[in-house]
C-alpha cells in the first residue's frame, strides 16, 4: 500500500487523455434534476453532456454501479445548495443559470475510460475501480462520471461492482469520523468501549465492522428488527431504542470511550454524559449545522457561525472532561485503498438493503426516503431494464 501512495503522489505521467470511441459522440443517459424539490424533480435524459477532463489529474469512469446516500435526498431538496453550487463550479466555467441539470449519486464502481496527463496510477481499461465523488461535483447516476485521480482506488477484488458501489461514501464518512477525527486506529482501539447511535444505516453498519475489526467492544443502537444484522456484523451489545427510554438503557451500561452519533437531535443533549470523564473519551457527531448555516447565512457568514458553534461546544465539553468533535465525508483514494484491504481480508462486508435497475432510480429514492434502511440502496447502472 505504501508504494501505491508514493506512486499516486509523485509518479510521472504515464497515461494520456484518450477519446473513447465506444461511447456516444456528445451525450449520455443520466438521471438529473432541473430544480430542487421532491421525487418528481427527478428526470431521465439521454442527452446529458458527456463529462470532460478539464484538469490533468482527472479520470473518466464508466459507471457500472452506483448507490444512494441520505445526502442525495438532501441535495435533491436543495440542502447545501449555496455552498455546494459554489464549489461545483469554482472557476465559474458555467453561469449561475446553467447549474442545472444536476446529477445526483456519490458512489461509483466501474471502468476507467480516460485519464488526464498527470495520472500515473490508473490507465484506460482498468476495470476494477471505485470512488466516492464529493457533493460539489456532478454525480454518478449517469453512464460516465469524472473524478480526481486521488479520489479513486482499485476496488476490493472480492466484490462485484454492485457490492463495491455500496461502500465508498459511507466507508469514507465512517473512516473520517472514527479514525481521522476520532483518533481510533488498529493500534489503540483494542478493548475500548464504543457506542454507535444509528447503527443500522450505511455509515453505522460500516462503523460497527471497522471498530470491531480493530478490537473494540461495540454497543449498537438500532431498532429490534435490525438486531440480528448487528450481531452478524460483530456488535457485542445491541440496544433497541424502541423498547424503552434509550438514555436510561445506556446509563445502565459501563461508560464508553468513544461515541459515534449518526442520529443527532436531542441525542446530543445527553449522550456525552455516557463517556468516561478525563480519560480522552470522544464524542463524534455526523449531524452538524454546517450546510444549513451556509444556506441560511451565505458562505462567509455561514462558515463564521459554524466556527463559533463548534468552538464553543468543544470548549464547553472539554471543561467537563470529554472531547466533542464534528466529522464529515472526506474523499480519498488512499483511504479507500486501506478499506479495500479490510474488505478483502474479510473484516468488512457490504450491507445492501436493495438493488434497483437504472430505470428504477425514482423507486430507489422513495425507498431511501422511507427510512429504516438496513444498509445501502444500490443502483445497477449497466442494467437498462
Amino acid at each position: 500500500m505504501l508504494w501505491r501512495r508514493a506512486l499516486r503522489a509523485g509518479g510521472r505521467a504515464s497515461c494520456r487523455a484518450l477519446r473513447v470511441s465506444a461511447r456516444a459522440p456528445s451525450a449520455m443517459p443520466a438521471w438529473v434534476i432541473d430544480r430542487y424539490g421532491c421525487n418528481e424533480a427527478l428526470r431521465f435524459t439521454r442527452d446529458m453532456e458527456l463529462p470532460a477532463i478539464r484538469f490533468p489529474n482527472e479520470v473518466v469512469i464508466k459507471v457500472h454501479a452506483a448507490s444512494l446516500n441520505p445526502i442525495d435526498l438532501s441535495m435533491r431538496s436543495g440542502y447545501g445548495s449555496t455552498a455546494l453550487n459554489m464549489k461545483r463550479d469554482p472557476l465559474k466555467l458555467k453561469s449561475e443559470e446553467t447549474e442545472f441539470p444536476l446529477t445526483l449519486g456519490r458512489d461509483v464502481s466501474g471502468v476507467v475510460m480516460e485519464c488526464g496527463l498527470s495520472v500515473s496510477y490508473f490507465k484506460p481499461g482498468d476495470e476494477v475501480v471505485w470512488a466516492a465523488i464529493p457533493p460539489w461535483k456532478q454525480g454518478t447516476l449517469s453512464e460516465f462520471v469524472v473524478a480526481s485521480g486521488n479520489e479513486v482506488s482499485f476496488k476490493p477484488k472480492s466484490l462485484s461492482h454492485t457490492e463495491a458501489a455500496s461502500l465508498p461514501y459511507v466507508g469514507l464518512t465512517a473512516w473520517s469520523a472514527v479514525h481521522q477525527v476520532g483518533g481510533l486506529n488498529q493500534s489503540n482501539c483494542s478493548g475500548k468501549r464504543v457506542l454507535i447511535l444509528g447503527a443500522s444505516g450505511g455509515v453505522g453498519t460500516f462503523a460497527v465492522q471497522l471498530v470491531k475489526a480493530w478490537g473494540a467492544h461495540v454497543t449498537a443502537v438500532c431498532s429490534h428488527d435490525a438486531s440480528t444484522l448487528m450481531k452478524k456484523l460483530g456488535a457485542d451489545d445491541v440496544i433497541d431504542y424502541k423498547s424503552g427510554n434509550l438514555e436510561e438503557q445506556l446509563k445502565a451500561l459501563p461508560l464508553f470511550d468513544f461515541i459515534l452519533d449518526n442520529v443527532g437531535g436531542s441525542t446530543e443533549k445527553w449522550a456525552l454524559n455516557l463517556l468516561k470523564k478525563w480519560s480522552g473519551a470522544t464524542y463524534v457527531t455526523l449531524v452538524t449545522p454546517f450546510l444549513i448555516n451556509m444556506d441560511k447565512l451565505g458562505v462567509a457568514d455561514g462558515m463564521l457561525q459554524t466556527g463559533v458553534t463548534i468552538g464553543s461546544k468543544t470548549v464547553k465539553h472539554l471543561c467537563k472532561g470529554v472531547h466533542y468533535r464534528w466529522a464529515f465525508f472526506m474523499p480519498s483514494g488512499p483511504n479507500l485503498d486501506e478499506i479495500a484491504e479490510l474488505v478483502d481480508s474479510g473484516k468488512i462486508q457490504p450491507v445492501i438493503d436493495q438493488v434497483f435497475t437504472f430505470s428504477e432510480v425514482p423507486k430507489a429514492f422513495l425507498k431511501l426516503e422511507g427510512g429504516h434502511a438496513r444498509g445501502k440502496t444500490v443502483i445497477d447502472v449497466i442494467s437498462r431494464k
